[in-house]
């Protein structure tokens, strides 16, 4: 039976939970993990999204599986948290099957019984690291990979190199989409090189970010997309991405490439 959530700080394998209710919706909450943001959520409302990363990714989603005509969808996805973007695509696409990997067992065992997850086989909740767990699943099962990992402000670097996004694309089928969280800072150095491996492995290659980030202003998201399909990026995508609180540019694959430049892809430890 599902608890409902109390505000908090909660002990959890990798350090501390804390909840806090969100000011803004009587039902909303703020799941901060070891003091940074990990996710958002709004029980009665699964399709609000309040970070705006995870609103540029939905929208390249729904550009690539329109949902009017997607009857289904399979998700992996690599990194937890509060589950909500699983949530936000399990109302989107009501048929959707898909596997959320978390590596906290006890953080796990809480976004279960606080935010009220869709059952099983919709939605499994597996406890696991995200390569291991990449690695152990069957080729070509996959629609869709949402790479969402942190611990702390950065991506761990095994999910970072060409192996792994070999591993993760081994699973899609033909027209499957891969998109990566990247956490930048100003400098850019380590958000080149994570999309540098990403463009090693797929052949169509796109980046969605507001220009503060592209022009190397700030710290904070950029979005990666990876493909075997054509990464185009319609002009009511465009609108849509420049219509939000913060409004995000979409570069194709040629501006893409031209922005990862020379920067080397990461590989695996020798």
């Amino acid at each position: 039976m599902n608890a409902r959530p109390v505000p908090g700080l909660y002990p959890i394998d990798t350090g501390t939970a804390e909840l806090q209710r969100d000011g803004d919706s009587s039902d909303g909450w703020l799941l901060k993990i070891n003091g940074v943001q990990s996710s958002h959520v709004v029980l009665s409302d699964p399709l609000r999204l309040d970070f705006e990363y995870m609103r540029w990714i939905v929208a390249l989603v729904e550009e690539h599986f329109p949902p009017e005509t997607t009857d289904r969808l399979r998700a992996l996805h690599q990194g937890g948290g509060g589950c909500s973007m699983p949530r936000y695509l399990a109302a989107r696409y009501p048929h959707a099957r898909q596997v959320v990997v978390e590596l906290d067992g006890q953080l796990a065992e809480y976004v279960r019984n606080w935010f009220d997850l869709p059952k099983a086989p919709l939605m499994r909740l597996r406890v696991g690291e995200a390569r291991e767990v990449t690695e152990s699943l069957t080729p070509g099962t996959r629609d869709l990979i949402v790479r969402d990992v942190f611990s702390g402000s950065r991506t761990p670097y095994p999910l970072t190199t060409v192996e792994f996004t070999r591993a993760s694309a081994r699973l899609l089928d033909g027209r499957g989409l891969f998109v990566a969280n990247i956490g930048s800072a100003p400098d850019q150095v380590t958000a080149r090189e994570e999309a540098a491996s990403i463009a090693e492995v797929f052949p169509y290659v796109a980046v969605v970010a507001d220009p503060a980030m592209l022009k190397g202003r700030r710290y904070g998201n950029i979005i990666l997309a990876g493909s075997d399909s054509p990464l185009e990026g319609s002009a009511a995508l465009r609108r849509r991405l420049l219509g939000g609180g913060v409004p995000a540019q979409f570069w194709d694959d040629a501006e893409a490439r031209s922005w990862i430049g020379r920067a080397t892809p990461r590989h695996d430890p020798a």
